[in-house]
């Protein structure tokens, strides 16, 4: 059996010590590709892709669903459609002295509507963020008042995205 800790990935609730996560099978493996394509894919149709009885797939997913491998199913929302076009990745370098902040960081800057993802990174930097505002104003006023401004945060740098294109699983591959 596999443990995690996740008591240093900040904004992230560390599961008990006694939780253990089942290793994965083949059967696993391929009941994960599959929702990763289509989150909304009824039990019965992944059941019979997989070769497993419609029973036995919805344990397995639940099983996965409680240890944290499956993390939940969403709706991937084009951000345009919210009048919210611009995108870009926002590099964020903590000052040395703020390393005890990492984790309010990380929680509060998620909860900004702008702010669609939070990565916690190795490297020079410590965070980057994936940001969705109306205009290149809006992610002006977003780097100077929200990221600039606090105390804690040392350099920023913004790449703008031009065009995103998901990946088909290869994590799962």
């Amino acid at each position: 059996m596999v443990t995690e800790s996740s008591a240093t990935v900040p904004g992230r609730r560390a599961a008990p010590p006694d939780v253990r996560r089942p290793v994965l099978d083949e059967t696993d493996r391929r009941i994960l590709r599959i929702l990763e394509r289509d989150a909304r894919v009824p039990n019965n149709a992944l059941a019979a892709a997989v070769g497993v009885a419609a029973s036995t797939c919805l344990g397995r997913v639940r099983a996965m669903r409680e240890a944290g491998i499956i993390r939940g199913f969403h709706a991937e929302i084009d951000p345009e459609a919210l009048g919210r076009g611009l995108q870009a990745m926002i590099a964020v370098r903590m000052q040395s002295g703020a390393r005890g902040e990492l984790a309010a960081f990380a929680q509060g800057i998620a909860a900004r509507p702008e702010v669609r993802d939070v990565y916690f990174v190795a490297g020079a930097d410590d965070f980057l963020l994936h940001v969705a505002v109306r205009d290149t104003a809006t992610l002006r006023a977003f780097v100077v008042d929200q990221l600039s401004a606090r105390p804690e945060v040392a350099l920023t740098e913004t790449s703008l995205i031009f065009e995103h294109l998901p990946a088909a699983g290869a994590a799962l591959a």
